[in-house]
């Protein structure tokens, strides 16, 4: 096998595949990538870690011996990213080894049988989604951070992807606090179709849709979900589990609500949250009127207090959050307001941009 391509035509192509192996794995050949050349100038690179696999198609290549091979995928995304912009370079694979050369530098890199990488196989049978780039940027962005990490209730450690005939839903919750966005457009006739897509399938996505334009095929299967975008295909393998009811979370009756100019409430928070207490970061919000107190103190009995203009409408209100929670949601949302709002003082809040009714948050309160 051999081929000659600019540095830039498969930086990326590279740098994404190479993104979903984990290094230090028990079979070696899961630390590489699959890379076949074809005629007509095509490169093929794969990557997987059994759970996610990263297809990336390569066109503009001199492709002067056809082949497949697997290659160290770091070492060589690494060497191919440090080479000088503009630079060609040559791979050329013989016996157990790939060599590259570009001006005055040569590399060389063990290979393994292509003949051992296991490539995924979907089924006949998926649910087909399409929507653009930018919705499903959004529909990650706004509730990704949410999901748990390293939870014994596995299921909560990724996010649902939800689909009934009139809309397509993501959710994450980590049992203190819930996200939520939803675009009004689902498939019709379709019965709900719920997925738990894992922690790393979600982050992958979100690294193929950042500078990806255009629109984005979804393909659900019965235990993967597969995303094409252009010459790239990532699928990952699904949480086998039940999420939480969600909707039986989120309050309906807000009898108390806080509305202020989102950036900045999230000013007040960063400053005050520099007292908080380090372990539990809890802050406490006090409305009554047209204003909002804000305080922090730590063991240290340091304390921070911010007053802010805000419209409220109930009863005085006096809560307690852990103060990331809230400065997540806040850089999360689009929007000049937020709104706030409780039912009682020891209630969950639900939070949303004015006017956004599309993303919604519940935050648990703390103790004070």
């Amino acid at each position: 096998m051999k081929f000659v391509a600019d540095r830039e035509t498969m930086l990326r192509p590279l740098q994404l595949a190479a993104s979903v192996v984990e290094p230090r794995q028990t079979h070696p050949i899961l630390e590489n990538l699959h890379v076949q050349a074809a005629k007509g100038g095509r490169i093929v690179l794969t990557g997987t870690d059994l759970e996610v696999e990263l297809v990336a198609e390569v066109g503009s290549v001199q492709v002067e011996k056809a082949g497949e091979t697997t290659i160290p995928a770091r070492k060589l995304a690494e060497i191919w990213r440090s080479l000088p912009e503009s630079a060609e370079i040559s791979l050329e694979v013989g016996g157990d080894r790939a060599v590259l050369r570009s001006g005055r530098s040569r590399y060389s890199l063990a290979t393994l049988s292509a003949e051992d990488f296991r490539i995924f196989e979907g089924e006949s049978q998926e649910t087909q989604i399409r929507l653009d780039c930018a919705e499903m940027r959004k529909l990650i962005d706004r509730v990704s951070f949410s999901m748990a990490q390293q939870d014994v209730r596995y299921f909560l450690n990724g996010m649902l992807l939800e689909v009934t005939g009139d809309h397509m839903r993501t959710v994450a919750t980590d049992g203190h606090r819930l996200a939520m966005c939803t675009r009004e457009e689902g498939i019709p006739e379709t019965e709900k179709i719920q997925a738990i897509v894992p922690r790393k399938g979600v982050g992958e996505i979100a690294r193929l849709m950042d500078e990806s334009d255009g629109e984005v095929e979804l393909s659900l299967g019965s235990n993967y979900l597969r995303v094409s975008q252009g010459a790239y295909k990532l699928t990952t393998k699904l949480i086998d589990g039940k999420f939480p009811d969600y909707e039986r979370v989120i309050p309906s009756d807000l009898s108390r609500t806080i509305t202020s100019d989102r950036n900045v409430l999230r000013q007040a928070l960063q400053r005050a949250a520099i007292l908080s207490n380090e372990k539990y970061r809890s802050v406490r919000l006090m409305a009554e009127g047209e204003q909002l107190t804000i305080q922090a103190k730590n063991p240290a009995q340091e304390e921070a207090e911010e007053i802010i203009a805000v419209a409220y409408e109930g009863n005085p209100m006096d809560i307690g959050f852990n103060v990331s929670y809230l400065q997540e949601v806040l850089s999360a949302v689009d929007g000049e307001s937020v709104r706030l709002g409780v039912s009682e003082a020891n209630d969950s809040a639900v939070m949303q941009a004015v006017g956004d009714d599309l993303s919604k948050y519940v935050v648990m309160p703390m103790r004070l």
